[in-house]
């Protein structure tokens, strides 16, 4: 149904790929991966006809519907957000659209001559609504919007009123509610929560048609596809599976490719060697010369390309008391809404809890009252002796300078530290070369997070507490942070969407539940597997 036909594009200087091909058929579950800048994005946008190709074609079989969600929602204003969702469903909403203005005009007293034209009109607009299923069109709306966690009190209130990442799941939900043949999904998890990732993957797998998803998220990507196409140097890459076999196959075929080269290097370095070991001797002047033409035939096999795997190493942070956080009888409202009423929690050194709740639940809230950002309304909370904090949330992002550059950011920060030192740590996160010349204020979301981190964790406090702390980083930068994270000494409170980083980190888990807060031995997965649910939302 789609075909990518030896494709080229670059972006200025940049060569995002040369004579690059792929195909999808009917039905198939498609992740498209790699690195960040690759030209997965502009795949999508070729696709749907945003962008033209320098060479090659983009062929879609013809009738063939196609739904592209990306980060740029554009404007939403003027409309509720059931209204919105509905007006992007393709030609349902068309026919809806079309219903709603002859029923304007069939009350019209000036139109009565065009009377019977209209209700002729009318009646076939309104089969073929009936066919698409269009008087169900609200309910299924609604029912989406419910999935995407969405409160059914703001349903019919203005969809401009929402924050941008509410709006994000508003496109989200137009896409899913036109039900195409073809669906492109470029990070649709970014913005949900658990509860909304997992009934995300629910809705998917009932869906009959095809799909390509980019994806920063393995868990999801490993439920989702049956197929991983890779986009790496300019090339796109097919391997079969989800994502982990994918990993593992691409493993196995960089170790042929670097056995394969070293076999050559190793015949190179034989038939040189022998080449100038006789090339004085008369007696072996023919062997000599055959060598020479044999070495003059063979193609220079080039280095197999290396992927460097980021990694990054905390520094021992001091050593704090056995208690870290001592929690008695807290309690906290935001008007007649009561979060807590009545919390214990003690947290002990070396201990990494997680926080597992619904939207509103109280997570966020939870650790701004532990690093002082809000106050309780009665109980205690008491922050251990030699308790070293480090807080990341997204508002941290934003209190960059934006005219200080990557590099100048880090050195203000740790002015006595040496330039290798700050620029290794840089490298570790993903920045290097001239990316550490930029300006803050051109960072991408993932580049900030990615810089705000660096600046925590090189002097690192013995007790982090991090509000989504995955949210822009891609999966690369996630397994890094993970690695490091497992060998981290020091205690750790949590709030995260991506079940891989749960699992892998936690050893404690908190649950904000409709009937009280409960705490559970063990990790995430231990968690899931005592509780009978991934996230308190979902039963």
């Amino acid at each position: 149904m789609l075909r990518l036909e030896k494709v080229s594009k670059q972006h200025g200087r940049q060569i995002l790929f040369v004579d690059a091909s792929m195909g999808v058929n009917a039905g198939e579950r498609v992740g498209l991966v790699g690195p960040n800048g690759a030209g997965k994005s502009t795949i999508f946008r070729l696709i749907v006809g945003e962008e033209e190709t320098d060479g090659g074609q983009v062929v879609v079989d013809r009738g063939v519907t196609i739904g592209y969600f990306d980060q740029n929602v554009g404007e939403m204003a003027g409309k509720t957000v059931v209204q919105e969702v509905t007006s992007g469903a393709g030609e349902v909403s068309a026919a809806q659209a079309e219903l709603a203005a002859l029923e304007r005009d069939l009350a019209d007293p000036d139109k009565a001559d065009e009377l019977e034209k209209l209700v002729e009109r009318f009646g076939v607009v309104q089969t073929r609504f009936e066919e698409l299923g269009g008087y169900a069109l609200d309910a299924r709306a609604r029912d989406i919007l419910a999935g995407l966690s969405f409160d059914p009190a703001v349903l019919d209130q203005d969809v401009g009123a929402l924050s941008g990442g509410w709006k994000m799941r508003v496109a989200l939900a137009k896409i899913l509610l036109m039900r195409p043949d073809l669906l492109l999904l470029d990070e649709p998890t970014n913005h949900l929560d658990i509860e909304s990732i997992i009934w995300l993957e629910q809705f998917l797998k009932a869906y009959e048609g095809a799909l390509i998803i980019t994806s920063h998220d393995r868990e999801f990507l490993n439920r989702m596809v049956t197929r991983i196409v890779e986009l790496d140097g300019g090339e796109l890459n097919d391997f079969s599976g989800n994502y982990d076999f994918y990993e593992q196959q691409r493993a196995i075929q960089a170790a042929q490719v670097e056995a394969q080269y070293a076999r050559h290097q190793a015949m190179l370095a034989k038939e040189k060697a022998f080449i100038e070991r006789f090339k004085a001797r008369a007696s072996h002047a023919a062997q000599v010369q055959s060598r020479v033409k044999k070495l003059e035939k063979i193609d220079t096999m080039a280095p197999p390309k290396r992927r460097e795997a980021q990694s990054f190493s905390f520094r021992a942070p001091p050593r704090s008391g056995d208690e870290v956080v001592r929690i008695l009888g807290l309690q906290k409202r935001y008007g007649d809404r009561v979060i807590y009423d009545g919390l214990d929690l003690l947290i002990r050194r070396g201990e990494r809890w997680c926080i597992m709740g619904k939207n509103g639940a109280g997570k966020s809230t939870l650790l701004k009252l532990i690093v002082g950002e809000t106050d309780p309304d009665q109980g205690e909370l008491t922050v251990g002796a030699s308790v070293k904090l480090g807080y990341f949330a997204q508002h941290t992002m934003e209190i960059l300078d934006g005219d200080a550059t990557v590099f100048e950011t880090l050195q203000g920060a740790f002015p006595l530290a040496s330039v290798g030192a700050l620029k290794t740590l840089l490298g570790a996160f993903g920045f290097s070369g001239d990316e550490v010349e930029k300006p803050c204020r051109v960072l991408s979301g993932g580049e900030k997070a990615r810089l705000v981190l660096a600046r925590m964790l090189y002097d690192p406090p013995n007790f982090l507490v991090l509000d989504e702390p995955t949210n822009h980083l891609d999966i690369g930068t996630k397994q890094m942070l993970l690695d490091a994270l497992k060998d981290y000494d020091g205690t750790a409170l949590f709030v995260s969407h991506d079940r891989a980083f749960l699992g892998a980190v936690s050893d404690r888990v908190l649950e904000l539940s409709d009937d009280g807060v409960h705490a559970y031995p063990g990790g995430y997965l231990e968690y899931v597997a005592q509780s009978g649910h991934e996230a308190p939302g979902l039963h």
